[in-house]
């Protein structure tokens, strides 16, 4: 295997020696429409050290890379960033073969690998230890909840170099290895679509992490992450209110902005219909909105996915929410999708609610409860339609989506 796979240089002594899972389409509950990759590094200090693995289908295709650079049980060292299976499934099958000096993982990473996969023998690393490699060294530092509790980074002093684990992330299959070689479209598409359904309900951790990485005070030339191509110099910019003039990668900056949760004038629409009278009523919020100068994003449940709809509501600053009755319930897409966004956590949004029903109305108060759960502030109770949406429904609908736009836009 090691002819065909190959490693990937990334940096002097630095290799890409991961896996790409095309067909992969959905992780953590979300659409990976364009597959993914689980990276892992090798470098070639005079400690060989291995940073990360790969999900356990793909341990052969990991041991394949590291052939095609070196005998793998030249290996000195193992360090795992994070303890989940997508980077350490086939952790114990690479220790077995490789039989390293020592494994490092964080103080609850070594935790979690004896949990996960009964490993005992993982030497826990303090936030901010050194690891000397000898003609090199590394820095560990914990991102606690950055997505797990165990989540720590790794940095390459000697390269200017950040193993930055699950942040600055994305599910992206490929054989561009850099994120200057991907059509910026798909890389601002995936990322935030990552962030949206990974780490945004960490925000917190997140905007913790990044200020622990502007106090370190080093350079960052190559960020390269978990999953997803890797980042280098040529996507950076001046980074504002750092206390002093320095470069910063682009990515850095949209989560530094993800992470305040800052709102825009989109809104965004989420409804289903079973004979269109919710339709109706959807297209006419979406007028108003329109019509007051917001950006409206109209997502039918029949034809959208959970994972899209949180992605156009990272950024957006309203939420507008419309459902049939069924059997005394809202429409079990809408119920799937809110109860996926609670989890989420989105802060700052306005937002309505609206529906249609034949002789009851309990969607719309299901809806409402649910909007109230996640702390959107409503701009008026929801908007009724018996059947058919008359056309004062139509004009309440309308105004509704006036009123939302008047809240949020620019």
């Amino acid at each position: 295997m090691k002819d065909v796979f190959k490693s990937t240089q990334i940096a002097d002594k630095v290799h890409w020696v991961g896996a790409i899972d095309w067909p992969v389409r959905d992780f953590h509950g979300y659409r990976t429409t364009r597959g993914s990759t689980y990276n892992a590094y090798l470098i070639l200090a005079e400690k060989v050290t291995l940073i990360d693995t790969v999900k356990a289908p793909f341990v052969d295709e990991l041991l394949a890379r590291i052939a095609s650079v070196i005998q793998p049980d030249r290996i000195d060292y193992i360090i795992c960033n994070h303890a989940e299976p997508d980077h350490a499934g086939s952790l114990a099958k690479v220790i077995e073969a490789v039989k390293p000096q020592a494994v490092f993982a964080s103080k609850m990473g070594a935790r979690a690998l004896q949990q996960l996969y009964r490993l005992d023998c993982v030497q826990a690393v303090a936030d901010g230890q050194e690891i000397p490699l000898g003609d090199m060294r590394l820095t560990c530092a914990e991102t606690r909840m950055c997505h797990w509790p165990d989540s720590m980074v790794t940095y390459l002093h000697d390269r200017q170099l950040l193993f930055s684990q699950d942040i600055f992330g994305m599910h992206l299959a490929g054989y561009e290895r850099f994120a200057d070689q991907v059509a910026p479209r798909v890389l601002d598409e995936e990322a935030a679509k990552y962030y949206a359904n990974i780490l945004l309900p960490l925000s917190g951790f997140v905007a913790k992490a990044l200020d622990k990485l502007s106090a370190m005070d080093v350079p960052l030339s190559i960020i390269a992450p978990d999953h997803g191509p890797i980042w280098r110099d040529e996507p950076r910019r001046e980074a504002p209110n750092r206390g002093k003039s320095r470069s910063e990668h682009r990515i850095v900056a949209s989560y530094a902005r993800w992470a305040r949760q800052e709102r825009t004038d989109k809104a965004v629409v989420v409804y289903d219909t079973m004979w269109k009278s919710t339709d109706l009523m959807a297209r006419a919020v979406g007028e108003g909105l329109a019509a007051g100068g917001a950006r409206a994003r109209l997502l039918p449940m029949s034809g959208s996915h959970r994972s899209d709809v949180a992605t156009e509501i990272l950024d957006a600053g309203g939420l507008i929410v419309g459902s049939p009755t069924i059997n005394g319930q809202m429409f079990p897409s809408l119920a799937d999708v809110l109860s996926y966004l609670t989890g989420l956590g989105p802060k700052g949004l306005v937002g309505g609610v609206f529906g249609s029903s034949g002789w009851s109305k309990e969607a719309t108060k299901q809806l409402q409860a649910a909007m109230e759960q996640m702390e959107v502030e409503l701009v008026g109770p929801p908007v009724n339609a018996t059947y058919l949406p008359t056309d004062k429904d139509l004009g309440d609908c309308y105004k509704l989506g006036l009123d939302v736009a008047a809240r949020i836009a620019r």
